[in-house]
């Protein structure tokens, strides 16, 4: 369509203001020089008028009225006057220049003219436009000899003047500003076209398709500006994006390279350590057991037993980072079910209270009532619940709050529950907290860093996500959201606390 089209909206939108503008002055200048005509002819006739009336007067007063028909007959041989005649106040002509018209009645603009004590006016007398202006005729004390009664009017002397001439001069000036407003419209508007298609339309074109070459991947291209205008500008503008557009894809690029680099490493670190963990974990159970056997022919006075103890404490530990170990390398697949988010949350908590670490620990749950089941894997995301609960519990040793909470919020159209685990602890330093996600990673004197990575990795399982903010010396909040299969209803309790 043309007006999808910003350079012909823009030129109709010039042609369409250019035509009102230049149409509303060429009808002001006709109006004006309209009036102007009539105010000259008026004045025109008003002389020829006053020119009549004194050459009547003067033979009225010598007595002569019969040269007043003459003079009204020679005066009205005039081509531009349509009539000239003198009528009685009742309307009855007396005088006129044409003779047949005497004993009749004026026509009824002049009577209106004269009743309404106006001096003239434009009207239509048939199919032609004139100039009606009528003037009373009054007696004075050189016409008492023959008008007695003292001074009054004794007739009214009008005249019709034809303005065809004047009409047909607007005509044709109105007809001139017509075709001359088309003729500057149409230069106006070519004109101003050729400048937008030859300095807008084509360099827009052309950082477009600039535009779609870098959209297909194409970062060398470049533009060069004729102009130091705002296209230019934007030129230049596009070129410096593209600049850094290239930078930041050489820069991702290598990224890519040393994260693969370093992925490959990992992956065969992991493999590795699954291969280990294979290893280890056979004649882990077998020292597990010759212990305990060995363990039995010890009394329980005898100072070995406590050596004992702490050699299966250290076996115990050993076989733990083996299975954290098998299970970051193979995890299993998740069995999905719907699963209450709140009554999940009470059960985990209440087994790790139970642990050491739960000391001096004040948990509070502000858990939303209503709220919609979530389909997910119920074992992985109590593992998941479990291990973030004793990591709130360790950052708090020398004991502080626990506080769980639980909601709904929305991502694209889509509804997640969302539970978070907020600490009272130390907290973890900036710098630490971008490697927390990262395997084999730890600040803990015991551990083997692969918590968080397992807790991330079961949560992906269970499309679910988790992002960690944390202060030092105020605490640590982690959100976990959860995808639900169908919109329930949410309605916020008041706090729980224990």
């Amino acid at each position: 369509m043309i007006f999808n089209n910003l350079i012909s909206r823009v030129i109709l939108l010039t042609v369409m203001l250019l035509s009102t503008g230049i149409g509303i002055f060429a009808l002001f200048h006709i109006k004006r020089e309209q009036g102007h005509l009539v105010e000259a002819t008026r004045q025109s006739v008003e002389l020829l008028l006053q020119t009549v009336e004194k050459s009547i007067f003067t033979s009225m007063s010598i007595g002569n009225s019969d040269d007043v028909q003459s003079i009204l007959e020679q005066v009205g041989r005039n081509h531009h006057l349509i009539g000239l005649r003198i009528f009685h106040p009742d309307g009855t002509i007396l005088k006129s220049s044409h003779p047949a018209e005497i004993g009749l009645q004026a026509n009824s603009k002049d009577l209106s003219l004269f009743v309404n004590n106006s001096p003239g006016g434009v009207f239509q007398i048939g199919d032609e436009t004139v100039l009606g202006m009528v003037k009373p005729i009054e007696t004075n004390e050189r016409c008492f000899v023959c008008h007695a009664g003292g001074k009054r009017v004794v007739g009214v002397l009008s005249l019709n003047y034809s303005l065809r001439e004047m009409m047909t001069q607007i005509d044709e000036t109105s007809r001139f500003f017509f075709i001359s407003t088309i003729i500057v419209v149409f230069l106006l508007s070519a004109g101003i076209s050729m400048l937008l298609i030859r300095f807008v339309k084509r360099p827009i074109q052309k950082m477009s398709d600039k535009m779609a070459l870098v959209e297909a991947g194409d970062l060398t291209v470049r533009m060069r500006a004729k102009y130091s205008d705002e296209i230019g500008t934007w030129m230049n503008s596009f070129n410096a994006m593209v600049i850094n557009l290239e930078k930041a894809k050489k820069e991702i690029e290598h990224y890519h390279y040393q994260q693969m680099a370093r992925a490959d490493r990992l992956a065969s670190v992991g493999e590795m350590a699954t291969g280990l963990a294979h290893e280890i974990k056979n004649p882990l159970a077998g020292i597990s057991a010759a212990i305990n056997v060995i363990a039995d022919d010890f009394g329980e006075d005898d100072p070995r037993k406590e050596i004992v103890r702490e050699v299966l404490g250290q076996i115990k530990r050993l076989d733990k980072t083996v299975n954290d170990l098998l299970y970051f390398g193979r995890p299993g697949l998740p069995e999905f079910s719907l699963v209450n988010i709140n009554e999940l949350i009470k059960t985990t908590l209440f087994f790790s209270a139970q642990h050491p670490e739960s000391k001096n620990i004040h948990r509070i749950k502000e858990l939303t009532k209503d709220l919609p089941p979530v389909c997910i894997d119920e074992k992985q995301v109590q593992q998941v619940l479990f291990n973030l609960f004793l990591n709130a519990l360790q950052a708090m040793p020398d004991g502080g709050t626990l506080q769980i909470e639980t909601d709904q919020t929305w991502h694209n159209d889509m509804q997640f529950v969302r539970v978070k685990i907020i600490d009272s602890g130390i907290g973890i330093p900036e710098a630490e907290l971008e490697k927390i996600f990262v395997p084999f990673h730890t600040t803990k004197t015991q551990g083997t860093g692969l918590g968080l990575p397992i807790c991330r990795q079961l949560l992906a399982q269970n499309d679910g996500t988790i992002t960690v903010a944390s202060q030092v010396g105020v605490g640590t909040t982690v959100t976990i959201e959860l995808p639900v299969t169908a919109v329930g209803t949410q309605s916020r309790t008041s706090e729980e606390i224990e």
